[in-house]
């Protein structure tokens, strides 16, 4: 079988072949297609145990993958990853992805990051409905079922109960040079393991005295192998079952009995639960042997997960960012969060693009920040509209304005393309030309103008020739005003008749050069947020080190410029490209009519290349 990819997939890359990318779970995918691997499944359209899907009917879904995170954080950019890659995978194969919240842990989990994580694969451009179905689904549901396997497993021999103490059980665990002891309750029988088992379910027992553990070998080379523990006793309230459980399942007895309830197909995992995968796969094989679960079972497969440069993904070191005031919440545009990158004007094309890009592999490896910053620049480049704005304000006044048109509060009308030609489809009707006035004063950029210029300069200076851009060609006749400090607050210059752009004396001057400007007339302030890389480290938190001291200073510096009206009149989360600068987005929370706050998404090009 061939790699089914639809062209018009927004995470294909641009140009096929300019960016080959490896994706050996593609391959994983395709053979089992081709061998019918999992032709015979059924599905009872909901999920439950083997009794209930052979009540089923054939899958319709020739693949079923899975997004399972906890919900105790908000979702960064590695989870953005994996959330492209399992709904990915699931569109491009006629499959179905499953959106599934592992909440056995009852102390961390909490309604808000539910929410969030909803929203932000929404957000990505996925959803979890398919063949008129909802699979929105979370572990635990399958307490119950959990429960009863753990039973049939203690009956079966193939788990006790151990009351030895947390230390007692490292300490005879053994490491990898020496291998395990067996627990002194190792050789109870079933019956008597089943009686305890009840009693931490019934709550007798207090935290922490006993756990469950799967019976396995205490000599095994993998230390996961080792007895690990399956259930544990823990009195907390849990979001969604309340207090109907004392003891809950742990996490790598919990994962596969979910894959394998929902009939997944291909369970997807970043490599350090790599080591894992044996008990993943002897679990399910024992629960197969006893008929609560249906053959084939499930299969983990583990690929690198995503190294960004200038970032960190800890949670724990992301909560000491916002709770110490570092940054601005767990939206600041700052983040790596999805929230973060939302805020900051990242597109869900860009994003899908990104992981398309870097590709899947099986060995860790660094992706620069400027990867993910050339994929919006791409999204961006021929749908972000064009505005001018001036960050670094000075005033320019047309000293002959008045003379030269009969009154100095005289105005006209500029317009300008909202998006260049190259960027107009073939058959796409243009956007509406932007408009806007020009008159005796307007903004200029403060670098655009040189008192005494350096070699090569050709913007604004004593005696130069430059276009205000879509405006008129204008003559520098130098400094207008200074300020206490010596700063230049004004410019002066004389407008130069019959220049104006698009009427026939336009190329009569030859101008040196063509700036951006607002008008004083029909420019609007706003507050503009130039974001940058959080870190000034490219491995902030390598080694040990304080990612702390590694943050930039300079992440964040807010100005007040001028923009033009098309950009005053941004409605929230619109992007744009301002002319010279970069592109920037009307900030979703803080932007309102009248008041109009930018943030910078990235420049035009990568400003941190060697």
């Amino acid at each position: 079988m061939s790699s089914t990819h639809p062209s018009n997939s927004p995470s294909t890359p641009a140009t096929e072949g300019e960016h080959k990318v490896s994706n050996f779970l593609r391959q994983i995918i395709e053979n089992d297609l081709d061998k019918g691997t999992y032709q015979s499944r059924r599905w009872a359209g909901s999920p439950g145990d083997a009794a209930h899907h052979a009540q089923g009917e054939p899958d319709p879904a020739k693949i079923r993958t899975r997004f399972p995170p906890e919900p105790n954080g908000y979702l960064h950019v590695g989870h953005a990853k994996s959330i492209c890659l399992n709904f990915g995978l699931a569109r491009d194969y006629g499959g179905v992805c499953h959106m599934r919240f592992d909440d056995t842990n009852p102390e961390k989990e909490d309604t808000e990051y539910v929410n969030s994580i909803l929203d932000a694969v929404k957000w990505l451009g996925f959803n979890w409905e398919a063949h008129g179905q909802n699979h929105l689904y979370q572990a635990s549901d399958y307490f119950d079922f959990m429960y009863r396997a753990a039973e049939y497993l203690v009956e079966a021999g193939h788990a006790y109960v151990d009351e030895q103490t947390t230390e007692q059980m490292r300490l005879n665990r053994g490491d990898f040079s020496k291998p395990g002891v067996d627990s002194p309750f190792r050789g109870r029988t079933p019956a008597e393991n089943l009686k305890r088992f009840r009693e931490m379910r019934d709550g007798l027992h207090e935290d922490g005295s006993m756990v469950l553990r799967a019976r396995i070998d205490m000599a095994s080379p993998n230390i996961n192998l080792r007895d690990p523990a399956i259930y544990r006793i823990r009195r907390a309230t849990h979001h969604n079952t309340g207090d109907t459980w004392c003891i809950y399942p742990m996490y790598t007895y919990a994962h596969p009995i979910e894959d394998a309830l929902e009939q997944i197909t291909h369970s997807f995992c970043t490599l350090e639960f790599e080591d894992q995968r044996p008990f993943y796969d002897w679990l399910l094989e024992r629960l197969c042997e006893g008929g609560l679960l249906k053959n084939p079972p499930p299969r983990q497969y583990e690929f690198a997960r995503l190294n960004l440069t200038y970032v960190i993904t800890s949670k724990r070191k992301l909560a000491q960012l916002v709770y110490d005031h570092k940054v601005n919440g767990w939206d600041d545009p700052r983040m790596p969060t999805i929230v973060g990158l939302r805020r900051r004007g990242y597109t869900p094309e860009s994003i899908q693009l990104f992981a398309e890009r870097i590709g899947v592999t099986k060995s860790d490896s660094w992706i620069d920040y400027s990867t993910l910053e050339g994929c919006l620049r791409e999204d961006l480049e021929n749908k972000a509209h064009r505005g001018m704005a001036v960050l670094d304000p000075v005033k320019l006044v047309l000293t002959n304005w008045g003379e030269v048109f009969g009154s100095d509060g005289y105005t006209e009308d500029c317009t300008q393309p909202a998006l260049p030609h190259s960027a107009i489809a073939e058959g796409q009707t243009p956007p509406p030309d932007r408009v806007f006035k020009i008159g005796k004063e307007v903004w200029i950029e403060r670098e655009d103008f040189e008192e005494a210029p350096p070699k090569g300069y050709k913007r604004l200076f004593p005696g130069n020739v430059v276009r205000l851009k879509g405006g008129y060609v204008i003559e520098c006749t130098g400094v207008g005003a200074k300020d206490a400090n010596g700063q230049v607050t004004e410019v002066h210059a004389k407008v130069i008749p019959d220049t104006k752009s698009g009427t026939p004396g336009a190329d009569s001057v030859k101008a040196k050069a063509a700036i951006t400007w607002v008008s004083a007339a029909d420019g609007v302030q706003a507050e503009v947020r130039l974001y940058d890389r959080l870190f000034l480290d490219a491995h902030p938190d390598a080694g040990g080190k304080d990612f702390i001291e590694a943050l930039n200073p300079n992440s964040l510096k807010v100005v007040t410029a001028y923009v033009e009206p098309s950009l005053a009149a941004a409605k929230p989360d619109e992007k744009f490209q301002f002319e010279r600068h970069g592109y920037f987005v009307a900030d979703r929370k803080d932007h309102v009519a009248g008041k109009p706050v930018f943030n910078r998404v990235t420049g035009l090009k990568d400003s941190w290349g060697k």
